[in-house]
């Protein structure tokens, strides 16, 4: 446990009181009154698995993929029967993985499982490999209601992708199908920091997916997680200081909002991520659930995912019982992820103003013009986002890779405390 994240875990929540979690669950989930709440459905097959992922994933097996399907429908029926006769609005749902598109002939009856029981107002996300996005299977997606994509490009660079393990895919089919068959949002992902990689490198691969047709991306670090089986060096933190600032100066000349720490739109205002919410409920393996007073985590066995529904139970591994404070916490540390935090949305969370809670944080990144102060928002400086970039990265290799290498091991440990 790194002292950093563990002294500031303790003056944030102003105790000495470690996050634990246990291994219990609720039942019945408390999100009928939620408000902005968010969904994820993560998928965890993929055709061939990618060292550097830490994601929770399998190799693709029709049969165990028809069988996990089963379950993952009936755990969404089990929470979305907890409304009754009346249908939950949420902001939007995120589909994940793994690769999500090996499912795509049960896509349409996993949305449509979910549309009995909630109202989606901002759309439908889902994530793709390269060599998936064709124009028959982006025509299937649309049909079942997707109506955001998400490709995991990584680099067009084809040092990057040995790097990475990956292989180079046919982008200029991928250009075409994308052409053809239109979405609301087309996100393109990329890691940057990977070692010998430049400015002048990473602009390429910005202009190349600009010009290709995604009008978002998503530019996240490399980070070196404990089990990822991989020998990727790791860059200089001012080096990817650098080249965080000169990527976010560039999409800004692009004339690109700024959605998040990583990710830059050209339409702005409307939210395409599976993080930046301030609740939501998880359905599969290891997806994670947030609510207003707890934080639960999925199994990230398969095989105990499938027996546990089953039974009728939800799949939990792990539940945290937050404290006041540490509930704070996690708002501001995910509401931190977009660069902006809102007074007024603080206070309509917790009923307490920000400042009254943490005023003396906030007049300290002001002075350390980590923030500026206008309007009621709070926004990061560039300088703000690199040492957010800095502590996440901290957070986590101290906090998340643990658990998720616990729950590699073990479907439903006892408790885990940070």
């Amino acid at each position: 446990m790194s002292f950093l994240t563990t002294a500031a875990r303790m003056w944030l929540t102003r105790s000495a009181k470690p996050f634990c979690f246990t291994k219990e669950y609720d039942q019945n989930l408390p999100y009928t009154d939620t408000q902005q709440l968010g969904l994820y459905i993560h998928i965890p097959f993929c055709r061939e698995i990618c060292s550097f992922c830490p994601y929770c994933k399998v190799r693709y097996e029709k049969q165990l993929a028809q069988r996990y399907i089963d379950a993952l429908t009936e755990e969404i029926h089990l929470v979305g029967k907890q409304q009754g006769n009346r249908k939950k609005t949420v902001t939007s749902l995120y589909i994940g993985g793994g690769s999500p598109a090996l499912a795509v002939d049960r896509l349409a009856e996993i949305i449509g499982v979910v549309k009995i029981y909630f109202e989606i107002t901002e759309g439908i996300g889902i994530e793709l490999h390269p060599d998936e996005v064709t124009v028959p299977l982006l025509q299937k997606l649309k049909q079942a209601g997707v109506t955001k994509i998400s490709i995991g490009i990584q680099s067009f660079q084809e040092t990057f992708l040995k790097v990475l393990g990956r292989t180079s895919s046919d982008y200029e089919t991928m250009f075409q199908a994308i052409r053809k068959v239109a979405f609301e949002t087309v996100s393109m992902d990329f890691i940057f920091a990977l070692p010998g990689e430049t400015f002048a490198l990473l602009k390429q691969d910005i202009d190349t997916a600009f010009e290709g047709g995604a009008d978002h991306i998503a530019i996240y670090p490399f980070i070196d997680f404990s089990f990822a089986e991989h020998q990727i060096p790791l860059m200089d933190n001012r080096e990817k200081r650098k080249l965080l600032e000169d990527i976010t100066s560039y999409c800004r000349e692009k004339g690109c909002y700024r959605e998040s720490i990583w990710t830059f739109s050209k339409h702005g205002g409307k939210k395409y991520s599976s993080m930046t919410r301030e609740n939501f409920l998880g359905f599969g393996c290891s997806a994670t659930t947030l609510l207003e007073k707890q934080f639960k985590i999925n199994t990230f066995s398969v095989e105990e995912y499938i027996r546990r529904i089953a039974v009728h139970h939800l799949p939990t591994a792990l539940t945290l019982r937050f404290t006041e404070r540490q509930r704070m916490v996690y708002y501001l540390f995910w509401t931190a992820y977009t660069t902006r935090v809102s007074e007024a949305d603080f206070e309509g969370f917790f009923g307490v103003p920000l400042r009254k809670k943490y005023g003396l944080e906030l007049w300290l990144a002001k002075r350390l013009k980590y923030i500026t102060h206008h309007g009621g928002i709070y926004e990061m400086t560039s300088k703000g986002a690199f040492y957010y970039h800095y502590y996440e990265n901290y957070y986590t290799l101290s906090y998340i890779d643990q658990m998720w290498n616990l729950l590699r091991k073990k479907a439903f440990p006892e408790k885990i405390r940070f």
